[in-house]
């Protein structure tokens, strides 16, 4: 595993003239912000219900949001792409190269799932029999190529299909697949089965949780360790976020120093995003540690520190005001445990729960569970 990748996720849009097309001028918010960070994004991804009603219109006004967008920008379709049973609609109105099935992305195979168009509409999510073919030779082709990691996009958990979802994530779990980054939730949740990470980004114009702010995540993956942060749409810049080593809650690799390090030199990697940003630094163990800039990879920052014990440990990087601060798991490399296999894998009893300064209040509101009638 190789490489580092981050991409912007924009929450289902929803494009719709009854709103007065809330998701796309937030989305229009969005871009402005980004052509003011000069490096470090791969990619702009929309997770589907990119339309309200899959109508040509709202299409339109979705890619007129994007006309000043200087990242490239990658989508799949969601239930509400589907309302009139056909992605005629939602292929018409997105440019092929914004929909492709796979594409190497720095160091990562990323894998773009349409889990609608083999169902009968609405929230029927299946995943047809020759996708699912095309998904197995995919991840087999990733799996002879050490070299790259694995990545999913869909617009729902494996937990919601109608069929065949713990196969799915079975799959995934074994085929190495670092994260999953899904829509339609309405809310944000990361789940963790123990052998890869899921991530959902509440609806940019359908927002239940948190009082109804607009934002959209962050994700990166370093070396199969995931990273996902929450930015409001009003946050400031600098963007701080820690590559590696992994947060405890997202460790799904425990025997890679990457996800659990061993006591004594530990490298941290950040990237921080945002034109101007003031060189980070670690704090750790009450000490301040200088980062260098990666001369190999944009907006990336490294340092070796000390963590002198095995345990639980918070470690920060700063950058100015800006701040991101984890948990580390320290552990003898002698007691890393082995692999083992997933109960239940992909589905949302593996929830990490509240982890509010990241933006997840474990609300769980919106269609999947106690949401209003969207």
């Amino acid at each position: 595993m190789t490489g580092s990748i981050t991409w912007v996720h924009v929450g289902d849009l929803h494009a719709d003239a009854a709103d007065r097309w809330e998701g796309p001028r937030r989305l229009k918010r969005v871009v402005r912000q980004l052509a003011a960070v000069p490096a470090g994004i791969d990619f702009l991804f929309l997770p589907g219900d990119n339309a309200n009603h899959a109508r040509a219109v709202q299409y339109d006004v979705i890619r007129t949001a994007l006309a000043r967008n200087r990242l490239p920008v990658l989508t799949i379709p969601g239930d509400h792409d589907f309302e009139d049973g056909t992605l005629a609609a939602y292929r018409a109105g997105t440019p092929q190269d914004w929909r492709p099935f796979s594409r190497v992305i720095a160091g990562h195979r990323c894998l773009f799932l349409d889990i609608v168009s083999a169902g009968a509409g609405g929230p029927d999510f299946r995943l047809g029999a020759g996708q699912r073919d095309r998904l197995a030779r995919a991840l087999a082709e990733s799996d002879d190529d050490a070299a790259l990691t694995p990545l999913v996009f869909m617009h729902a958990f494996p937990s919601d299909l109608a069929d065949g979802g713990e196969a799915l994530a079975t799959l995934f779990a074994d085929a190495g697949v670092a994260y999953v980054d899904t829509g339609h939730t309405h809310y944000n949740e990361l789940l963790n089965d123990g052998r890869t990470v899921y991530g959902a980004t509440r609806s940019s114009a359908q927002i239940e949780e948190a009082g109804g702010v607009p934002g959209y995540s962050m994700v990166s993956v370093h070396h199969g360790v995931p990273s996902w942060t929450f930015r409001p749409l009003d946050a400031a810049w600098p963007h701080v976020q820690i590559l590696s080593p992994a947060d405890v809650r997202v460790v799904t690799r425990p025997y890679h120093p990457c996800h659990v390090p061993a006591p004594g030199p530990v490298e941290v990697v950040a990237r921080v995003l945002g034109r101007g940003a003031a060189a980070p630094t670690v704090r750790f163990g009450g000490r301040d540690w200088p980062m260098v800039p990666d001369a190999g990879h944009a907006a990336t920052w490294r340092a070796m520190i000390e963590m002198p014990c095995a345990g639980l440990h918070c470690l920060e990087v700063t950058s100015g005001d800006a701040c991101d601060r984890i948990e580390v798991l320290v552990r003898e490399r002698k007691d890393a445990p082995k692999r083992g296999r997933p109960v239940a894998p992909g589905n949302a009893v593996h929830s990490i729960g509240a982890w509010e300064s990241r933006h997840l209040f474990g609300t769980r509101l919106g269609p999947n569970a106690n949401g209003g009638p969207w």
